[in-house]
């Protein structure tokens, strides 16, 4: 007996991977540091965790609309106005966390051969839904010469009679990158020109340092050829509730709710009901998380930079750094992935690889800071002197 071959197509998210590995280094008791998932280290909001037990209370636990919840679709589309974005419930679809609806996206737009442009390095779940789709993934660079914002002549240049679909990822996954104006307009404008679906994940935008908050579905035209992807999990600490959503043109709505019907059947609904009141109620748990993340991001960043072989640029959003490491590789003879490993067996602190996120990665970690402040200092330690300790190449 065999699995469907289609399975052979999906890749992974290696930060469940070095997860796992550091649980079993933990059940061995050790104390291990993690930096390697994206786990804020903040609880959920009072006001949004009382919401979903007063509906569990209330008895609502029984199937929802497919689509989502009227009141938390219509909510959804009122918090759209912060970015610009003009929309109504029926443009929006709610899903259990944002990676169903990426899958969503996927299987809605590209049909087989199309060619799907894809940031490198990139969160490797968009490689793996347009593959899983049919679609054949084309990568595109993001340059830390320019603070890893999209560089939209090199993703001109890569556009074919083929190609469909544009994905980006702003502020972006590994990387902390943001776009301009300029860059998003730009981007708009060769959407436009080619005739291209764009994916547009946007789970992170609310965590910016620099106090801008837009999407390019914002821009004029492109309301009606792009997929908002968005959840809960980051801005509101809500990560094991499992609440995501998609915005996108009103006519594509009833297909890709056919589309949850068959593969999800609904969200759960108290959750639904916790995500109504996050949105809804104060937001000064986001903007207390936000400042919270630029104080442990000045921190990590100004300790990387102090090691010998490290230099780390300052991530203009998310919360994640992207360390250039290839001095240590160049010392020791080490490749990123190997150093990832043994950084964890040997000094238990998980990171990841630069390369989990695409060849574009080579040369990098990704550290996440969005842990307890007091980790990461120790982390640093950890890292210090561990590094310091590596024996040079002959």
């Amino acid at each position: 007996m065999r699995s469907a071959t289609r399975l052979d197509i999906l890749g992974t998210e290696d930060a469940y991977v070095v997860l796992d590995a550091a649980k079993q280094l933990e059940a061995a008791g050790h104390r291990v540091l993690h930096l390697e998932i994206g786990e804020p280290d903040m609880p959920t909001p009072p006001h949004v965790v009382e919401a979903g037990v007063r509906a569990l209370r209330e008895g609502r636990t029984r199937y929802a609309v497919a689509a989502g919840l009227p009141e938390l679709r219509d909510a959804i589309a009122q918090s759209l106005a912060a970015r610009g974005v003009r929309a109504s419930a029926e443009n929006v679809i709610v899903t259990p966390g944002a990676k169903p609806m990426l899958f969503c996206a996927a299987l809605a737009v590209i049909e087989p051969g199309d060619e799907v442009l894809c940031p490198n390095p990139g969160f490797p779940i968009y490689e793996s839904v347009a593959r899983f789709a049919g679609g054949q993934p084309v990568y595109y660079p993001l340059a830390e010469s320019r603070a890893f914002a999209p560089d939209v002549d090199a993703i001109a240049a890569r556009v074919t009679p083929r190609t469909r679909v544009l994905i980006v990822n702003l502020p972006h996954n590994p990387t902390g990158g943001v776009a301009s104006a300029d860059d998003l307009a730009r981007l708009a404008a060769l959407a436009e020109r080619h005739d291209l679906w764009l994916i547009t994940d946007e789970v992170y935008g609310q965590l910016r340092y620099d106090g801008r908050c837009d999407s390019i579905a914002a821009l004029p035209g492109m309301s009606e050829r792009t997929i908002i992807v968005d959840g809960f999990s980051k801005a509101y600490c809500m990560t094991g509730w499992r609440l995501g959503y998609g915005v996108m043109p009103a006519w594509l709505s009833e297909p890709m709710t056919t589309l949850v019907i068959n593969n999800l059947s609904c969200t759960a609904t108290f959750v639904q009901h916790a995500g109504v009141a996050a949105l809804t109620g104060p937001q000064d748990p986001v903007h207390r998380f936000v400042a919270s993340l630029r104080a442990k991001r000045d921190m990590l960043v100004r300790g990387l930079n102090a090691i010998d072989g490290v230099r780390c640029a300052t991530p203009a959003g998310a919360f994640y750094t992207f360390p250039d490491v290839s001095g240590v590789l160049a010392r020791t003879g080490l490749a990123c992935g190997a150093l990832a490993e043994r950084l964890l067996a040997e000094a238990h602190t998980a990171v990841l690889a630069g390369t989990a996120f695409g060849p574009g990665g080579a040369g990098h970690l990704r550290l996440s800071y969005a842990g307890a402040a007091r980790d990461l200092e120790q982390a640093l330690e950890r890292i210090r002197g561990w590094v310091g300790s590596l024996a040079a190449v002959a």
